[in-house]
């Protein structure tokens, strides 16, 4: 395929991954135990933008602002982070294995959960997430850093180290301390769960794709220049080492944000890069936004099956993304084998 040909399908698929997006919350936030058509969903978001009146009644109108749509957007945006973030990692390390959580971030979050979890001080639940990924961060690349210079070998072994590491701490808390109610709740937010996610919990997470996710998404280039190799990337006049320091870091404090308002949502991040790759090619000027969109889509519609497949009971939404990524991930897998 010619580059004007990958561009044309790149800027289509964009187009129609936007479209989907846009169709996928207003048809998400209809989804539930008090269904809500297309039309009642859309026409409540534009009275709530100044545009006409509500459809809805006070009651019908609270479940859509109060609960439902500040979940959908929070998946979109969890989804839209952990994509871009997968997508970045895989560049990085040069590994097709890698995920956001590649620098051991879900098991210092999880650790910084957990401990809130036993305190009986939930409130500060998103805090600890994200204070315990940024830990592991630290922990993971002064790890490598301590082993020379910092290459992509170097931080995955680092990254598996200081993972094993707090997972095991994190696992012995539990044991030793967890019981009742507090070891379910600390089992559904392990699992990945957005069934607390409000307007500050969107605001969070929004926040930290807008102002961290999307200078990340501007670094096509300086990640095709890493794709051929660190000599390459320094002929092209890229300070190697300063550059993938500043991009591991910004990509794990998205993934650390990420995390705090969702839990430990696997798959989403190593999945779904793959398969746009496929569709546009590794150019990563397009792989990158491309990706985020996907994982939007993709998360919407998993947490809507997590909370609508056994209603009134809710699965976790990190169990959903694992039986359907694993397949994919398969069928990705054997596809790419067959192309070689």
């Amino acid at each position: 395929m010619t580059p004007a040909a990958q561009r044309r399908r790149a800027a289509a698929a964009g187009l129609v991954l936007a479209a989907a997006l846009v169709i996928s919350v207003v048809a998400a936030v209809g989804i539930g135990p008090a269904p809500l058509t297309l039309s009642q969903v859309w026409g409540s978001i534009l009275a709530h933008l100044g545009i006409g009146a509500s459809p809805l009644g006070a009651l019908e109108d609270g479940i859509v602002w109060q609960l439902r749509m500040p979940r959908v957007l929070t998946a979109a945006v969890v989804g839209a982070g952990l994509a871009l973030s997968g997508a970045v990692m895989q560049a990085l390390t040069r590994n097709q294995l890698a995920d956001p959580y590649l620098l051991g971030l879900s098991s210092g979050a999880s650790l910084g959960a957990v401990s809130v979890f036993l305190l009986g001080v939930t409130l500060l639940l998103p805090i600890a997430a994200f204070g315990g990924a940024l830990l592991a961060l630290v922990a993971t690349l002064g790890l490598a850093g301590a082993l020379g210079a910092l290459t992509p070998t170097r931080t995955v072994l680092a990254g598996v180290a200081v993972s094993a590491l707090l997972g095991a701490i994190t696992s012995f808390v539990i044991f030793w301390t967890a019981t009742g109610d507090a070891y379910q709740q600390i089992v559904g937010w392990l699992l990945g769960s957005l069934a607390g996610a409000r307007w500050p919990e969107f605001a969070v997470a929004g926040l930290a794709l807008l102002v961290v996710g999307a200078p990340i998404a501007a670094t096509g280039r300086i990640l095709d220049a890493f794709a051929f190799g660190d000599t390459a990337a320094a002929s092209l006049g890229i300070a190697v080492g300063r550059t993938r320091w500043i991009l591991l870091s910004l990509t794990a404090v998205l993934t650390g944000a990420m995390v705090s308002v969702s839990g430990a949502i696997g798959f989403v991040g190593l999945v779904l890069p793959h398969a746009v790759r496929l569709l546009v090619g590794p150019a990563h000027r397009a792989l990158l936004p491309l990706s985020a969109l996907t994982g939007a889509v993709f998360l919407i519609w998993s947490d809507t099956l997590a909370r609508s497949l056994f209603d009134p009971r809710e699965l976790p939404v990190g169990i959903v993304t694992a039986l359907v990524g694993a397949p994919v991930f398969a069928v990705l897998l054997a596809r790419r084998r067959s192309e070689a």
